[in-house]
This record gives structure tokens, sequence and C-alpha cells, in this order.
């Protein structure tokens, strides 16, 4: 990956949508999570929490205190509304402490009316019930409903979010529209935001480098609805978006460009494994097992990248078994499974690409 440009902790990044980072980089969360305020004034949308570290929290209060003035009504939280991208650790980790820090601004700026306070709602997209890693449960243990949060109408932590939903945000009553958009984690969502011309993608499409996903064929249809969702809400086919607002790293000039490079790297990828697939085995073996797929398409690369590029590989071959394209032929499991292409498509064949 190319060197990662530097971000500010707190970032104006339109009239009315301010980037909070998260103070967490890493080899994944690139510079950091980035959380955004929606709106000109409070109350404010915020999209995502970052992970719970103690110089998000500051920052997070600099950047909704630091503009306050007279004229910000006093009745009103500085939050109205939190919307979580997905479940992962590093977007909702920061839930509690933020959710105490606006408990505490309300109180320090109404310390006669402690009561009068509305805490804010919680938006996800809901996952199955049977999901296996989902930290959730143990985020909200602590934290006491119409105390800390306003729980949905059934009773549930989450006001639970849809596909084509539109959000009301801000004084002014802009719209955000929510796209569900999985691949990267089943709940995993986008935030069409009309007024910016943007898009805030998450983890689906980063601001440097690419993303991981855990369901390719959901990821990639993803994509492509992403792509597609880009003229609609004009007139005369103009893209209803420019920009994207990514989960990581800086803001994205060219949205639909750097979607579509997205789709094209993956498809690319899958070629060379139908190729692969299509031509005969390396050491006259039977079939091609996942890691010999490995080793002939990174064989330029250093070994030590072999193994993390392996669970790619893995995934497009789960994606190819779905669609029919490639049967699994041998019991191994993992690096082991061995593979063979459906039909002999490969390269000068139809293979459906």
């Amino acid at each position: 990956m190319d060197k990662l440009e530097p971000l500010n902790s707190i970032t104006q990044i339109s009239r009315r949508v301010v980037r909070v980072l998260g103070q967490n980089p890493g080899k994944f969360t690139l510079q950091g999570t980035n959380t955004y305020l929606l709106g000109t004034r409070n109350p404010y949308v915020l999209i995502d929490t970052a992970e719970g570290r103690a110089e998000y929290t500051a920052l997070l209060q600099s950047a909704l205190t630091e503009n306050s003035d007279e004229t910000i009504s006093k009745d009103s939280p500085h939050v109205s509304d939190i919307v979580i991208s997905h479940w992962h650790g590093d977007h909702v980790g920061g839930l509690p402490s933020v959710l105490a820090l606006l408990r505490k601004l309300w109180i320090e700026r109404n310390p006669n009316d402690a009561k009068g306070y509305v805490p804010p709602r919680l938006h996800k997209f809901p996952q199955h019930p049977s999901h296996p890693r989902s930290g959730l449960a143990d985020i909200f243990k602590g934290l006491k409903p119409d105390l800390d949060y306003t729980p949905a109408p059934n009773g549930e932590h989450f006001h639970e979010l849809r596909d084509g939903q539109t959000l009301r945000y801000g004084e002014e009553g802009e719209d955000v529209k929510v796209l569900h958009t999985p691949g990267h984690t089943s709940d995993s969502i986008c935030l069409y935001i009309p007024a910016d011309r943007a898009l805030y993608t998450a983890d689906t499409v980063l601001g440097q480098g690419t993303a991981v996903f855990e369901d390719l064929a959901a990821y990639v249809g993803s994509l492509r609805k992403m792509l597609a969702k880009s003229n609609f809400h004009t007139e005369g086919g103009e893209s209803a978006y420019d920009v994207l607002y990514p989960g990581h790293g800086p803001v994205v000039k060219d949205g639909p460009g750097t979607i579509s490079m997205y789709i094209a790297h993956r498809m690319q990828r899958e070629k060379q494994i139908v190729d692969l697939l299509a031509a005969p085995p390396p050491n006259s073996e039977p079939f091609w097992t996942t890691w010999t797929l490995v080793a002939t398409i990174y064989k330029s690369y250093p070994e030590n990248l072999w193994l993390p590029a392996a669970h790619g590989v893995g995934l497009h071959l789960v994606k190819l078994e779905g669609e029919g394209r490639v049967v699994r032929v041998s019991k191994g499991e993992g690096l082991g499974a061995g593979w063979k292409l459906i039909g002999g498509e490969g390269e000068g064949g139809k293979a459906r690409i």
C-alpha cells in the first residue's frame, strides 16, 4: 500500500459534515476510524463511534462544543441520533463512552434540568439472530434504556435500518438515504448524502487501498449496486454523488471511478483463478488446491504475504462454487481444498466474469 496520507483529527469536510478521527491507527484501520457529524448545528447525527479510546472522546467533545454559541438551543441535545455502519468493534466500540459524554454535556449546559435530557436514538441494520461474532451484547451490558439511549418502540437497543430508508437530519430538514451493502459484513450499510453529493461507504470502499470482505458474492453485488445508484435522485442522468466519505482514509474525489476500479480488481483476480483452473495443475497433481492457486498467482510476492492472500482466493472459489462454475473435488478444507472448473471455462472459453 502507498504511504498513508496524514489526516487531521477534526476536519470540516463540507458545510454540514465534520470528520472526527478515531485515534486508532493500525494495519487494518489505516489512519484510524473516521466518524462523521452531520448537521450545521445541534442536534447532530453521529455516524459511528470509533473503538472507544479516551483521545477520541475528547476530540468529539471539542467538535461538538467548539462552535457552540448562544444561538444554540439549550433545549436540544448535542446529538439526536447515532448511526452504526456495521458491527465491527472499531466502529461501535466507542458507543458507551460517547453516550456518557453526551449526557455529561447536557448536564453541564443544563445543571438544573438533568431529567430533561433526551438521549440519542441508535440505528443499525439488523443482523441475523444466529450471527456468531458480534460483541454488541457486551457493549450494552452497562447501558440503561431511556437514560443512556432511547430504545426502539419494540424495546430493542437499535432502531432497525432498512434498505432505501430515508433519515432526516439538521435544522434544515436534509435527508440521508440508507443503502444495505453486505459483503464486508452482512449488516454493512452506506449512506447517500444528497446535499453533499457524497456517499458514506464505511468499510465497503476505503480512502486508500482495497477493502476486505467476508462474502465476495455479496460484496461484488453491493459494489455494483452502489455504482448503479450513482445516478439516482438526479435529472438528465447526472451522477448523484461525486465523492466518497469512507470509514478509513481520506475523502475519495472520484467516487464512481473508484468503485468501478474495485469491481475491475475483483473481476481480474477471478479471471486469473478461472484461467488457472482451466490449465493443468502443477507437478502433475490431480487437481488445483487453494494453496497451489495462491502460490502461482502470488509467486512474485514475498511468501509472508501468501497466507493473507489465501483468504481472498478462498472467497473467490466459494463465490465460483456458489455460481456453479467450479466444484470441490477433495475432502480437504482451507488451503488443501481441491478444485476443478466446470465446463472447461478459461482463456478463450466462456468464463462468465
